[in-house]
């Protein structure tokens, strides 16, 4: 591969452009009129205007950018996180044409991007799921019958959601009706289709998940567990490799259960197949499978010394994986995630776009500063609120959450609002420190 179309923008973009320019690949960016002066536009070797500011005519016009990327002869297009990602027509259009998609087939986007069909292949696979309806089109009598079954409360998802929406847990028979036709009304508005389905709630739970790699011939090498328990209205707040709450051993029967949905699918470059855990009982299950590079990869990156962004080009490629990639099986201490983001915790995490005027970057060993922003950069009210992400790593959790507290009190940054002391004051609280979390400690307090 000579030259990749990045189809993104932010920290991500920026980051693949780097893993281009040091596999001497030739990176193409796109931009809308928004970014004309965004950091990835100034490191891209070419960059050419997309569109206005807004998503549906910029990043999200899936025509433009792949004539953009015929007419400057590219091989292939990288779509980061968000946008077209996980988008199944984006990446069928991109094969149609003749470019490398840099990320799974089509067909398995699709098929994982709708949660019942994803848990109905992760059951054909061996890979346990919570008990819930079955079934590709589920009915209210579905869902009563399950309630009947498993007792209340139960969980209501949407088949082709993320993040939280389309999601209620109903506690009662008599609410069971009115929550279960909202869901599919916040459905069909967020995802363009009303399909809900049913899960047995379980009250306590730890969120983990694992890093693959496939070579899309069935081969699938994994890069150890995360966990993502400490959430906000279910988006990660902190991402923490490896999963030490658990036994290395549970860590292993994790691993290995997303080896085996990955090799059953046959997956091809980077994916996160993500997993709750019952913090009672400590069986774990099935969520969903993420077909694209994850926010918190750094961290895996951290303890394994393997560059994923550099894998997934490597796998692309020529469909191995880098000899780097085949030796990761040690792993080494532990790192935190922590997305710095330009919010008002005061005011319910409310986005504070403007101008940044000074920012101090923390520094020293085991601390990395993944982001997009420098001074004079503006904060668009167009996109994510995201101003960076700040890693650390160090030999055990004790020492990394030390740096983290450390580098968040050396951060600084004048103009906009964020949220920094909130997440100093998340990693210094005790139950974080003694890992006495769940999914929902986070809401409690």
């Amino acid at each position: 591969m000579k030259r990749v179309l990045v189809a993104n923008r932010g920290e991500i973009a920026v980051r693949v452009i780097r893993a281009c320019r040091e596999m001497n690949i030739e990176a193409v960016a796109v931009y809308s009129k928004a970014d004309a002066n965004a950091l990835h536009v100034e490191l891209a070797d070419r960059a050419i205007c997309v569109g206005p500011a807004r998503v549906t005519d910029s990043y999200l016009n899936m025509d433009a950018i792949i004539q953009i990327a015929l007419s400057t002869g590219c091989d292939g297009i990288h779509p980061g996180y968000g946008f077209l990602s996980e988008n199944p027509e984006f990446a069928q259009k991109c094969s149609d044409e003749g470019l490398t998609f840099i990320g799974p087939d089509a067909s398995i986007i699709r098929a994982m991007g709708d949660k019942v069909q994803g848990r109905l292949i992760a059951k054909e696979a061996g890979v346990p799921i919570v008990d819930g309806t079955e079934g590709t089109e589920v009915s209210f009598d579905d869902v009563a019958a399950l309630a009947q079954r498993s007792g209340f409360p139960v969980l209501l998802k949407a088949a082709a959601g993320g993040g939280g929406r389309g999601m209620r847990i109903v506690w009662s028979e008599d609410e069971l009706k009115g929550q279960f036709e909202d869901a599919q009304a916040e459905a069909l508005s967020s995802f363009g289709d009303k399909t809900v389905y049913a899960e047995r709630f379980l009250p306590s739970i730890r969120h983990v998940e694992v890093q693959v790699m496939g070579n899309g011939e069935g081969e699938v090498i994994h890069f150890g567990t995360r966990d993502c328990t400490l959430q906000r209205r279910h988006q990660k707040v902190v991402e923490e490799a490896q999963a030490t709450y658990f036994s290395p051993e549970k860590r292993e029967e994790i691993a290995s259960d997303a080896v085996r949905l990955a090799s059953h699918l046959d997956y091809a470059g980077a994916g996160t197949v993500e997993f709750v855990v019952d913090a009672q009982t400590a069986e774990h299950f099935f969520i969903e499978v993420n077909t694209r590079i994850q926010v918190e990869h750094p961290v895996t990156e951290m303890i394994t010394g393997v560059d994923l962004v550099r894998e997934q080009l490597e796998v692309a490629s020529n469909g191995r994986f880098s000899e780097d990639a085949q030796a990761s099986n040690e792993l080494r201490g532990h790192a935190l995630e922590l997305r710095i983001n330009a919010e008002d915790p005061d005011s319910n995490f409310a986005p504070c776009p403007g101008r940044i005027n000074n920012m101090t970057i923390p520094g020293g060993p085991g601390v990395r500063f993944d982001s997009h922003m420098r001074p004079g950069a503006e904060i668009s009210p167009f996109y994510d609120s995201m101003i960076a992400k700040l890693i650390v790593h160090d030999i055990n959790r004790k020492k990394a959450i030390a740096r983290a507290q450390r580098a968040l009190r050396e951060f600084d940054i004048t103009g906009v609002k964020t949220n920094s002391k909130f997440l100093l004051e998340i990693v210094s609280s005790t139950d974080f420190v003694n890992d006495d979390i769940d999914t929902g400690w986070l809401e409690r307090r």
